[in-house]
């Protein structure tokens, strides 16, 4: 089964649709799509709520804005699948493109997969974002060796267990350059496969900006040379999933292949002391 995490965060006009289309577009495998959404204030829950429940769907709320980075590791957590793929709730990506990133790993030619929006030629997006992208990702390649085209994609589909494996501990934007620097120092191999995109401004509510530039050069040192990517303890916010938990959110406990729900034996939350 294929678990496609959705970090969400103020996205009301764009979520649903896009979970419309991820729900509908045909995949070579069963699906779950695991929406975390990350302490919104606009009416992105109520937008989720309205959606009702959904075969394939779950829905999770974080207490409050930890940050993407903490969306993907909660998402992490709680996936079922054996596949793990990533998609922005903005609708930048097309879902109609992921059934292609996820066939290699299916066949048994490919632990890790990035959609590029670089290799079908020049993208639909302003200059500085092509610019600060191509840097990032050349820095990557003199770093680590390797020959991709796009780190920062949001489109990474990763075996689950190679993921989890990974120990990822940033918690916001810069949990992109941590993954991909953490799979080549692990010496797993990116395959890249084109995708469409279709960017949008900061009008139009795209959140990143030239500070998580300079954190993911920031992050992408610290891996090459060993050292923590970050000086402070990185915990994960509390979740509640309401279709199914009429009690206190889930405990997140570590495990031997990164976190996962606690049993309801545990106490307190080993994540905050990491």
């Amino acid at each position: 089964m294929i678990s496609i995490i959705v970090p969400v965060y103020n996205e009301e006009q764009t979520v649903v649709p896009l979970l419309e289309r991820l729900l509908r577009v045909s995949m070579p495998a069963g699906r779950e799509v695991l929406v975390v959404n990350d302490g919104s204030t606009d009416r992105t829950e109520a937008g989720l709520n309205e959606l009702g429940a959904r075969q394939g769907l779950r829905v999770l709320h974080a207490a409050t804005n930890a940050g993407k980075g903490s969306a993907i590791r909660v998402g992490l957590a709680y996936a079922a699948g054996d596949i793990i793929a990533i998609q922005d709730a903005d609708l930048e990506l097309d879902p109609e493109d992921l059934p292609r990133l996820v066939e290699p790993i299916l066949a048994g030619q490919a632990t890790v997969v990035y959609g590029s929006r670089f290799l079908a030629g020049p993208p639909r997006a302003p200059w500085k974002t092509i610019l600060a992208n191509r840097a990032l990702t050349a820095l990557t390649n003199v770093l680590f060796g390797s020959r991709i085209t796009d780190m920062e994609t949001c489109y990474k589909v990763v075996r689950t267990d190679v993921a989890r494996s990974l120990n990822l501990r940033c918690n916001r934007f810069d949990i992109e350059p941590e993954i991909t620097a953490k799979l080549l120092l692990a010496g797993h191999r990116i395959e890249e496969r084109p995708v469409s995109f279709t960017a949008r401004t900061r009008a139009a509510g795209k959140k990143i900006n030239w500070r998580d530039g300079v954190r993911a050069i920031d992050v992408l040192l610290r891996c090459r040379m060993g050292w923590p990517v970050s000086r402070t303890p990185i915990s994960l916010p509390n979740v509640f999933e309401p279709d199914r938990l009429a009690g206190p959110a889930p405990v997140l406990e570590s495990s031997a292949h990164g976190i996962a729900p606690a049993s309801p034996q545990s106490r307190g939350n080993p994540l905050n002391d990491v």
